[in-house]
């Protein structure tokens, strides 16, 4: 498919821009009634804006120089800033949903269905649906600035900055402000542009904007916190080495000219930031604050804050609080004589890589010249969605009738690095089968066949205005957007657009221009191409290394024999053509009447033994789209690994069928996912409602009539294996798998279905198993958006039909039986399976029981409360590791709390950070004991303001009642009740509570993934040597080995309290089991 942004102001879909009609639709909504939030709140008519976009903008450049958008959403007047002002509306609360591992497809992890069981509350962004206010700003200055004998500069001051501020000197004082009062923070840097986001509850929005624009008047920046933050940045890139992207990334940047600043490394790490300076004699301090004083100047800032008060008021603010932004009157930094970064030799050629990950992947990539200012026709949109089209006659189509590839991604992804001043990357990605990896000449071969024909046949106007009326369509019924993630897209547009186009410069297409086009289109040559084969095979073979991530690469030229192949008169394949018109476009967008009463809450609308259906008319958002989503519950997934793994492989074949009949739909925004949960299959569908229904009869459709080739088994078996063996050299994964597998009576780990997996399965098997799934089910259904409730019943209705199944024999419960600890301490040490990665993952976690609603809150109080003490302590004080966070956990009904660290071996035993976690715990109490009833209500008040936050887009309240169909709970109101519960809590309660979970009764266990280093014994290693060999011992060679068991690690005396699970069947076998538990009352 064409690459996804990173950039996506559209809440369901990422990648949007909008089109001429919908530019004519903006240019009407110019001179339509700019004063919604009264007559006195009137916006800039210049701003284009979508119709259906009710908040008002204006524009202000402030006298030394920083350019500001103010957004206000005020509809109305408001309550005064200090009473509870959005009683009525509802709030989202941060629960999983679906009791469904999805091991697929890693990108989609945080995706609303992604739970096994277990909401982590405390983990998730707060405001993920709160209509917040929020401001981002962007300084147009990165990496490319970094001097040369400081590598990671920009993003150590991009660190720096939150240290503490002359107005307000505590270090940690702006994230303790947010945490205090419901939230979040963040920030990155990229080539030429960093940003700084923040989001909080309304009445303290104005405080928390001056401490913020603190940064950029008066940070301190003092010696001590520059030594301990150097190592939260060096955390940061040990973390990102075993990513594959991130070592690619790196490769690439390497293939510069000399010079040029793309080579540079960006990161920065404690040898380019502490000890190459402390040899040099560089004083970083000094270099820090130079760099601050020289870049961080108001005339390169642009500062979007949106919040529900009047223009007016934002106006005031932000001069008030930002004209006190220094301006050095210095130009900006300008590296756009610095062309074409990639005309070398060195480019042009074929790199065989030895990835982290088991994977086969080839990436085509041109270095062109820079194409932003070319936004208005978008050429490299156009192209990607012709390349990455997944129908007939597309490359896609082609390679997997062949059984070569996988997935296909092209474009550009429109980050700093694919994107910038000095080039616009355009890269085709392509997973490959291990067919596919013994036969990627040939697979080069069709791509450039396909080239070749677009550049014969010209651009299409016809395909040209098809992309504009789908993305018409989105930009006319544009749903809102966290506010977070708005401002963080608008303050960056505004450094790379006009102001009328700061809404829209990143998604409309405004105008069809073949020239502009055709002139992308003809450097897409194979001469010019950069080849990148990564695969275990190369192992061994790869004697080069790249210096930072130490990746394994080696250099050759493309074979002579190919390239004349490419470039002579290539013959096209008659099985290559442009996609054909698209049925699944919509063209009635009609809000339909109600065939029955509104309701606040979803309505069981249909129900028999086979099945129920959940239905709630939108009457709030007011849009032409509809949710539709569907649990099959079925009884035999569970039998066995081998059935959880025939279950994978059934849900991955059936998304692989549907891949091709689908992607027109897909293309016309409307979006499909299935996922194997842990208990029956989720189908989720969601979109414009006009055409909705042709989308999930095909899924039915296709599971009813489910097949599958051996060559098709074959490669999903063979992707599977390398899916799992995947998840597993990843220490978060590994060490969650672990923990529930010690908790969770009955769950297949991950191991298990590896195990499974490499045992053999035969595709009569996988036949059989979709029959035995297909015979008995119970089909749970909700549908929410613009149906009447007489088209929703349909939906269930068609499933029955069609699947024809008979009624579950027995109950299936959708949760598991959870193991009731013992009242004292266990500690599972297990090694990671990556030999490579330094990484370790440390999670101390108190059981607390099966519970009630009161008891669950009270739990996310106590969270909340620790989140920041959590962060000073274990991050910023003694600088253990770049993530560390407490978690509220719910898994299968039972109630916990953990604290995680992650760290490396090569810093600190996980040991160590098991004690210091310890000495957090204490001081943690020591502070709950001190905490005054003031503070405590804050924290309350806070919390009640997240639940009582009205939702930004239909997907929220969708996703918030979905978590309650699919774990049969169907408590609705949840967080209305939550918030009654809180409103009668004490401080004495919240004390208590902690004192009882950690007293000597306390049921706690902690979970160690020993990553490798000095810390924990190991020689240094280096390179991409992977797990243990078969026999688990840990002596597999250069080769990736296996992971099929688990390498337990004693526990040293030093933990003398903890006893170690060396046998986790022997330790839980004995241990009683709690009743199955919903948490209703």
């Amino acid at each position: 498919m064409p690459q996804k942004t990173n950039k996506s102001r559209d809440a369901p879909l990422a990648d949007s821009p909008g089109s001429v009609q919908a530019g004519a639709a903006a240019e009407a909504s110019r001179g339509e009634d700019q004063a919604e939030g009264g007559d006195d709140n009137v916006g800039d008519s210049e701003i284009i804006k979508s119709p259906s976009d009710p908040k008002q903008y204006r524009y202000i450049v402030l006298e030394n120089g920083l350019r500001a958008l103010l957004i206000s959403d005020f509809s109305g007047p408001a309550a005064p800033e200090d009473e509870d002002s959005d009683k009525e509306e509802e709030g989202e609360e941060e629960e999983d949903g679906d009791s469904g591992d999805e091991t697929e497809d890693e990108s989609e992890e945080e995706d609303g269905d992604q739970s096994d069981d277990e909401d982590e509350d405390g983990k998730k962004k707060r405001g993920n649906a709160e209509k917040q206010s929020a401001a981002a700003l962007c300084v147009g200055v990165g990496s490319f600035s970094d001097p040369g004998d400081l590598p990671g500069l920009a993003h150590f001051l991009e660190h720096m900055v939150f240290m503490g501020s002359e107005k307000y000197p505590s270090e940690n004082g702006f994230d303790a402000f947010l945490k205090k009062h419901g939230g979040s923070d963040n920030a990155s840097t990229d080539c030429e542009r960093t940003v700084f986001q923040f989001d909080v509850q309304r009445k303290n929005f104005k405080e928390a904007l001056d401490r913020w624009a603190q940064f950029f008047i008066c940070p301190l920046m003092i010696r001590d916190a520059i030594d301990r933050e150097v190592e939260a940045v060096d955390s940061e890139y040990q973390l990102a080495k075993p990513s594959d992207s991130h070592r690619k990334e790196m490769l690439f940047g390497s293939l510069a000219k000399p010079g040029h600043p793309m080579g540079k490394f960006y990161w920065g790490n404690a040898e380019t930031l502490k000890q190459e300076p402390k040899k040099k004699k560089i004083n970083v301090y000094k270099r820090l604050r130079a760099f601050w004083k020289k870049y961080y100047s108001a005339h390169y800032m642009t500062l979007a804050v949106q919040s529900k008060e009047k223009l007016d008021t934002l106006e005031e603010w932000v001069k008030e609080i930002f004209s006190k932004v220094p301006h050095n009157g210095l130009p900006k930094p300008d590296f756009s004589d610095l062309l074409d970064p990639f005309d070398t030799p060195a480019f042009c050629k074929l790199y065989r890589v030895v990835p982290v990950g088991k994977v086969h992947a080839l990436n085509i990539t041109w270095s062109l010249p820079p194409q932003e200012k070319h936004y208005r026709v978008k050429p490299l949109h156009y192209i990607s969605w012709l390349i990455g089209h997944e129908g007939k006659g597309s490359i896609l189509s082609l390679l997997r009738k062949k059984c070569w590839a996988l997935a296909l991604f092209g474009g550009n992804s429109e980050t700093g690095f694919d994107q910038n001043t000095t080039y616009s990357i355009f890269s085709i990605s392509i997973t490959l089968t291990d067919k596919g990896f013994q036969n990627f000449y040939q697979v080069t071969h069709l791509v450039f066949q396909y080239l070749r024909m677009l550049q014969k046949l010209g651009p299409q106007q016809r395909i040209y205005e098809e992309i504009q009326r789908i993305e018409a369509n989105e930009f006319q019924y544009q749903e809102q957007i966290d506010p977070i993630e708005y401002v963080e897209d608008i303050c960056e547009n505004m450094q790379l657009f006009p102001k009328e186009d700061f809404l829209t410069g990143d998604q409309l297409m405004f105008e069809y221009n073949p020239e502009v086009i055709t002139a992308a289109l003809s450097l897409l040559t194979p001469e010019k191409a950069n080849l990148m084969l990564l695969s275990p095979e190369h192992e061994g073979q790869c004697p080069l290394r790249e210096k930072w991530f130490g990746t394994q690469y080696s250099v050759e030229d493309i074979k002579a024999e190919w390239m004349e192949k490419w470039t002579g008169d290539l013959e096209l394949s008659s099985d290559l053509h442009l996609p054909a018109e698209n049925k699944f476009i919509a063209t009635d967008f009609t809000l339909k009447p109600s065939d029955c009463p509104d309701t606040e809450f979803p309505v069981r609308i249909a129900e028999s033994s086979q099945g129920s259906l959940w239905y709630k008319k939108d009457n709030k958002f007011k849009i032409p789209k509809a949710y539709i989503r569907f649990h099959l519950i079925s009884p035999v997934i569970q039998q066995s690994a081998k059935n959880v793994v025939l279950f994978d492989l059934l849900v991955n074949i059936l998304s692989h069928n549907l891949a091709e009949p689908a992607y027109e739909a897909e293309v016309a925004q409307l979006e499909y996912k299935l996922l194997a949960g842990e208990h029956g299959l989720v189908i989720r569908v969601k979109g414009f409602n006009h055409k909705l229904p042709l989308l999930f009869h095909l899924i039915i459709d296709h599971l009813a009539d489910f097949s599958a080739s051996l060559d098709v088994f074959s490669m999903f078996k063979e992707q599977l294996k390398k899916t799992y063996f995947n998840i597993l050299i990843k220490p978060e994964k590994l060490s969650k798998d672990v923990r529930l597998l010690i908790l969770e009576r009955s769950r297949w780990s991950m191991v298990d279905k590896y195990q499974a997996l490499s045992a053999g399965l035969k595709v009569e098997e996988l036949m059989e198993f979709s029959r035995s799934f297909r015979a008995e089910l119970f089909a749970e259904g909700l549908v929410q958006g613009n149906f009447s409730s007489a088209e929703s019943a349909q939906f269930l209705q068609y499933v029955t039909e069609k699947l024809k199944f008979s009624k579950l024999t027995a109950e299936v419960p959708v949760m598991f039986r959870v193991v009731e600890l013992p009242t004292k301490h266990h500690m599972c040490k297990v090694k990671s399976l990556n030999k490579g990665d330094a990484n370790s993952e440390v999670t101390v976690y108190y059981q607390s029981g099966p519970k009630t609603l009161r008891e669950h809150t009270l739990m996310e109080l106590l969270v909340m409360h620790m989140e920041e003490p959590c962060f000073d302590f274990l991050r910023t004080k003694e600088t253990l590791g770049y993530h560390v966070y407490p978690t509220c956990r719910n898994t299968s009904g039972v109630l916990g709390f953990s604290v995680t660290v992650e760290t490396q071996a090569t810093k600190f035993s996980t040991e160590l950070v098991e004690l210091k976690i310890e000495e957090f715990l204490v001081s943690f109490g020591e502070k709950l004991n001190a905490l005054t009833e003031d503070a405590f209500k804050t924290q309350v008040t806070a919390l009640v303001k997240l639940k009582e936050c009205e939702d930004t887009h239909l997907g929220e309240e969708v996703d918030r009642n979905w978590s309650e169909v699919v774990t049969q709970q169907y408590v609705f109101d949840r967080l209305n009740r939550e918030v009654d519960a809180l409103k009668l809590m004490t401080r004495a309660q919240l004390i208590s509570w902690f004192q009882e979970h950690r007293g000597q009764n306390c049921r706690k266990l902690s979970v160690h993934v020993v990553g490798f280093g000095v810390e924990e014994n190991d020689e240094e290693r280096g390179g991409n040597t992977h797990g243990g060999d078969e026999k688990g011992d840990g002596t597999g060679g250069s080769t990736y080995g296996e992971v099929s068991q688990l390498n337990f690690v004693p526990v040293s005396p030093k933990m003398a309290n903890a006893t170690a699970i060396m046998d986790i069947p022997g330790f839980t076998e004995g241990l009683p089991l709690f009743p199955y538990h919903k948490i209703l009352e």
